[in-house]
């Protein structure tokens, strides 16, 4: 037997290689079906089956593609109604793959399909579970995502709270957590870096298996705290559910090479929004006006999806050569099938071609601080905007600064004056180069960008609020 877990840091997802005698299980796949494939080749096996967890909100699964590729069966838990064939399997049901079992855990909560995957071993003995978005480590899923008209939030975290008591707690606390999520998934609030952990180690741990919580209790620290869900979300659902467009197609269409003049062309003609992956302090020198970076080295696929709120939004990219298409698959991992092509020989073409350049401001940290120091000693106020979530800021924050998390910062704009200089910060500076490529399009022309973020700001002069640990704000 043989488990292997394929994580992808940059979505934060897990999916899962099972393999026995020859036959292969794929749990939750990425849209890019080939690493699978080749998986299943050098072992010398055949894909028998790819489960699915639920039907995922924070990325698009191959399980469409992969099935057709390969032959293999897809597997929903009950409740599921997929629009493409697929096995919706019972409670309990059994599924063979080689020499192993994989028992069928339905654990509804997180949406009313969800599903545990109990894998035993060759003696029947149970190994590990596959726990989709029902169970992180460090936290439970979000209950909040499948509400609808007859069924509310409190009642999807009820029946999350029965899902974990008589499904999953009740196994040997040796059995291995492979959750779908970890980190930096918007799926859950509290989840840990690590990407799985023993069940028995969870029980001791994870606030939502506490053994004396109540119901209520549950329904409660669940729900608290939970910010609104990013609206490529239900989006990716439907897709998910419905089918989508052969990955193959969606990078033959987005991989097409523009000369500059093509590039500005094929703007104007579709409205397309530009969007350049390049590292922020590169794009910061110099870009095309009206363009919007979200790096690629940088949490870049769940930030397109919380930016750009139309998912049929056609784009042109600008990237660093050579990247083209991972640009494409990043965007297509969430949904955003329509790039409809990229600037030929990146960024400095467009330079050559004589065409308009915009640039950003930038300081370092020590600028910002002398810059802070004479504005107080004359009474002046200085427009500090951090973009950081808010847990962050309120954990600890430059005095004056003013909170515009970078999720909702269109929710902020009527208070940004665009008459005055505003001094932008994040963490480290990803998300404050987003933020001032945002405001920049929307002509806030006095953005100044501090390099660094706030790391860099705390070991200045400038006064900061004491630091108050996030896991006591509530």
């Amino acid at each position: 037997m043989k488990v292997e877990q394929i994580y992808t840091g940059c979505l934060a997802q897990g999916a899962y290689y099972i393999e026995s005698r020859g036959e292969v299980a794929i749990v939750d796949p990425l849209r890019e079906i080939q690493p699978y494939l080749d998986k299943a080749e050098t072992d010398g096996a055949t894909i028998k089956y790819v489960l699915e967890t639920h039907f995922h909100a924070d990325f698009v699964s191959g399980h469409v593609d992969l099935a057709k590729a390969s032959g293999a069966q897809i597997v929903f838990g009950p409740n599921a109604t997929p629009a493409f064939q697929a096995h919706i399997a019972c409670d309990g049901e059994e599924l063979k793959v080689g020499n192993v079992t994989i028992k069928v855990l339905h654990t509804p909560g997180h949406t009313m399909e969800s599903t545990t995957y109990l894998l035993r071993d060759e003696q029947g003995k149970d190994y590990a579970i596959f726990t989709g978005d029902t169970l992180f480590i460090g936290d439970v899923g979000r209950p909040d995502l499948a509400v609808k008209s007859d069924l509310t939030e409190k009642q999807l975290a009820e029946h999350l709270y029965d899902s974990l008591r008589s499904k999953i707690m009740t196994l040997p606390d040796e059995v291995i957590v492979y959750p779908a999520h970890g980190a930096g998934s918007a799926c859950g609030k509290n989840m840990s870096k690590e990407t799985s952990d023993r069940l028995g180690n969870q029980k001791l741990t994870n606030y939502a298996l506490r053994a004396t919580m109540t119901r209520e209790e549950f329904v409660k620290e669940v729900t608290d705290g939970l910010l609104p869900p990013p609206g490529y979300f239900p989006l990716n659902v439907k897709m998910n559910r419905e089918g989508y467009a052969s990955i193959t197609e969606v990078l033959q269409q987005g991989q097409q090479a523009l000369s500059p003049e093509a590039f500005e062309a094929a703007a104007n003609e579709t409205g397309a929004l530009v969007l350049d992956t390049r590292d922020p302090e590169e794009f910061a020198k110099g870009f095309i006006p009206n363009s919007i970076n979200i790096g690629i080295d940088g949490n870049f696929a769940p930030w397109v999806g919380a930016l750009i709120p139309d998912i049929q939004q056609p784009i042109l990219f600008v990237s660093e050569e050579g990247r083209e298409e991972e640009v494409v698959t990043r965007l297509a991992r969430v949904g955003y099938d329509h790039a409809i092509g990229y600037l030929e020989g990146g960024f400095k073409s467009w330079v050559q071609a004589g065409k308009e350049v915009d640039t950003i401001r930038c300081i370092i940290a020590e600028e910002f601080a002398y810059r802070y120091a004479l504005a107080t000693s004359i009474q002046k106020n200085i427009k500090v905007v951090d973009v950081r979530k808010p847990g962050e800021y309120q954990a600890q924050h430059v005095e004056s600064a003013q909170n515009a998390p970078l999720d909702y910062l269109n929710n902020y704009l009527s208070e940004l004056p665009k008459e005055e200089d505003i001094f932008l910060h994040c963490a480290g500076g990803y998300r404050s180069m987003i933020a001032a490529s945002i405001l920049k399009a929307r002509g806030y022309d006095n953005i100044i960008n501090i390099m660094g973020g706030f790391k860099a700001i705390a070991a200045t002069t400038v006064p900061v609020t004491a630091y108050v640990c996030p896991s006591t704000l509530k």
